[in-house]
């Protein structure tokens, strides 16, 4: 068993962090939604245009997405969640986290809810909380690539490059317009070669 450590110690456990593509595989046939023989689904098709390597398609299709991610399917719970969201966005991670886990409570399979308690977390550098968070949110939806890249940026804190370097490729691999992702993994490829930004 690999343990990893955090940054401020918190023993996290390889087998408890999702898989960001280490075996080889292709990230992206590890992230599609399962075939369910019918026409595909509304969240299907706003990933394919998510993906499209051209048009501007994409930005609206990344929007709808994250739209849809922060609803619960309950006014309370997204009351919640806004409220988690609105103390993160003022600076107070303390108030943020515990909104967020009344959401957890009460809508264990929101993945978002789990997402933004990771961001929550990670703020007060408190990474083991914040990596089992990003690990409930991918097992819920594994095409959540805003946790795949705090994942990575989690990871490259962490001194872990290649393993970050794995989460950024996937969640590219979901959507590659990401100019901050794109620019995470420049920075580690040429670090990896030996080359200077």
């Amino acid at each position: 068993m690999i343990v990893l450590t955090s940054a401020n110690h918190v023993p996290v456990y390889a087998q408890d962090l999702p898989d960001t593509g280490t075996d080889g595989a292709d990230p992206a046939a590890k992230t599609a939604a399962p075939d369910t023989g019918g026409e595909p689904s509304r969240m299907d098709q706003l990933f394919a245009e998510l993906a499209q390597p051209e048009g501007e398609g994409w930005r609206i299709a990344e929007s709808d997405i994250l739209r849809e991610w922060s609803r619960s399917g309950s006014a309370a719970m997204d009351l919640l969640y806004k409220r988690g969201e609105d103390a993160l966005d003022g600076g107070d991670a303390a108030t943020a986290i515990g909104h967020l886990t009344a959401l957890a409570d009460h809508a264990p399979d929101f993945a978002s809810g789990y997402h933004m308690r990771a961001v929550a977390y990670a703020t007060e550098g408190d990474y083991g909380p914040a990596l089992a968070d990003l690990a409930r949110a991918l097992q819920l939806e594994p095409r959540h690539f805003p946790a795949l890249t705090q994942l990575g940026f989690l990871l490259e804190d962490m001194d872990q490059p290649e393993r970050a370097l794995d989460a950024y490729r996937q969640s590219l691999a979901i959507h590659p317009h990401q100019q901050d992702v794109l620019d995470a993994v420049e920075r580690l490829e040429q670090a990896e070669t030996g080359t200077n930004i």
